[in-house]
């Protein structure tokens, strides 16, 4: 069986989170307690998942995709109609994706949860469950502070 772990997004300040929350399977050596797990192991995973996630969104919108009544209708309800067929070339290197998120808490701009326990070191040991929830809690800068 497959331990999942939920994944949260936020920015303080917002009530509306930046993602809906997903799940993430955690590997099996994760999960029987082999390998000491770091929170910078967990990032990385996080961010490899949605690199990936992003590609795939990516090759599905290069297709044009035949509409029926009740999508046209629910992208009108929602204010757009997106049948696809787009080639944006957004390239993402998951290395430098990954480089990026790590400095990035190490720069304090987000703060990860798992439990609802801060996590404030990368190199610092974690323990995850099954349906634990981390939480990725995006800090906004003030203007003229």
């Amino acid at each position: 069986m497959t331990t999942n772990i939920v994944i949260e997004g936020k920015v303080m300040g917002q009530k509306r989170p930046v993602f809906k929350d997903w799940r993430l399977a955690l590997p099996p050596v994760w999960e029987r307690g082999g390998d000491r797990l770091r929170l910078r192991d967990l990032i990385t995973r996080v961010v490899l998942e949605e690199v990936s996630a992003f590609q795939q969104r990516q090759a599905e919108r290069r297709l044009a995709q035949i509409m029926n009544r009740a999508a046209i209708e629910a992208g009108a309800a929602k204010g757009k109609v997106d049948p696809g067929e787009r080639d944006l070339v957004q390239v993402v290197q998951p290395e430098e994706a990954v480089a990026a998120a790590l400095l990035a808490f190490e720069d304090g701009l987000y703060f990860v949860f798992i439990d609802g326990v801060q996590q404030i070191h990368l190199d610092s040991e974690i323990y995850l469950k099954a349906e634990s929830k981390v939480s990725f809690i995006r800090l906004v800068a003030l203007a003229g502070g």
